[in-house]
């Protein structure tokens, strides 16, 4: 390895390590949740976030977009959301006679995309066209979108009515589905004793987030990624776990190569968050569930019996023997 690409690594693994220590001053008991979303965005991926109303989904990443210092915008997706509610539309201007482009709010750098399961089809459909083409095509004519844009869209895991939830080869399009838990005891005083000081969640300058990188940097560590160091048998023990997963019995549907590929990325981007050039097993197993858990299907036997996705997930790992 070059000194420079040496150095490129640990500059990358030094802005991480600012972002991360910046978005703990307001998230609060969530750090593998931190970590997870910036490993998506160091992947340039997108990311689904899943948890209960009020554990900090939207404050994490209005956080992150402080310490970016870019563009972050918030679509509420409601049943009655259209395609043209999210890409734009071409609006006739009777001054000139001509058409004017009106942006959409996908027009950013980060975008929320709240209870994404609650909008139809045909509308998730148009942002997950965005996201894996990175433009957005209005009446034919495509539009570049930012070179960060990256989508961290949310769902309620215990409100089914009105909802229309992501088949699964929607979900395959998110790097990560991240789980948000509720915070624990200490932590969870922590944000009660930050409001009574005076700094509500809803108030996010108050709580001086510094910004640490541009969206120039952002793309400058995403390039340092690809000089994280991979041997042979942690590649090895990353096909062998994926292909596990279309050989269970309780999996109707196990993960794709694309599953292997994002376990992969997200690994290395583990390792380089952890101020190393080089991937462990530790980081493949540590980033296994929220890469591939909902690249899975399970059986209606499986689910009958209560048979989760990380239960399937651990049961691979021991029958894997792990690369030294």
């Amino acid at each position: 390895m070059t000194d420079a690409l040496t150095e490129d690594l640990k500059q990358a693994g030094y802005g991480l390590k600012a972002i991360r220590a910046e978005l703990t001053k307001v998230i609060f008991g969530q750090e593998a949740v931190i970590d997870q979303v910036l490993i998506t965005l160091l992947c340039g991926g997108h990311a689904l976030l899943e948890g209960v109303p009020g554990v900090a989904k939207t404050l994490t990443i209005r956080a992150l977009a402080a310490t970016l210092s870019c563009r972050v915008k918030r679509i509420q997706f409601t049943p009655d959301l259209m395609p043209s509610d999210i890409v734009g539309t071409n609006v006739f201007d009777l001054s000139n006679s001509t058409f004017r482009l009106h942006s959409g709010p996908i027009f950013t750098d980060l975008l929320l995309a709240d209870e994404i399961n609650r909008a139809p089809a045909k509308t998730q459909s148009a942002l997950l066209e965005a996201m894996s083409e990175r433009h957005a095509t209005i009446d034919g004519v495509r539009h570049q979108l930012s070179p960060i844009f990256t989508v961290f869209a949310t769902q309620n895991p215990i409100e089914f009515e009105g909802t229309y939830p992501l088949p699964e080869a929607q979900q395959d399009r998110f790097l990560l589905k991240i789980a948000v838990p509720y915070p624990g005891v200490t932590a969870e005083r922590a944000v009660v004793e930050s409001v009574h000081r005076g700094h509500p969640p809803d108030r996010l300058d108050a709580r001086t987030i510094a910004p640490v990188l541009t969206t120039d940097q952002v793309v400058q560590l995403r390039a340092a990624l690809p000089g994280v160091r991979v041997e042979g048998p942690v590649l090895d023990y990353i096909v062998a776990i994926v292909r596990a997963t279309r050989e269970q019995e309780s999996v109707l549907v196990g993960a794709s190569p694309r599953g292997s590929i994002y376990l992969l990325s997200s690994a290395k981007a583990r390792a380089l968050l952890q101020g190393r050039d080089f991937v462990t097993p530790d980081d493949v197993v540590a980033m296994l569930e929220p890469v591939l858990g909902h690249r899975m299907t399970l059986t209606a036997e499986a689910e009958i019996a209560g048979l989760t996705r990380a239960e399937v997930l651990r049961g691979i790992l021991n029958k894997i023997e792990v690369p030294r």
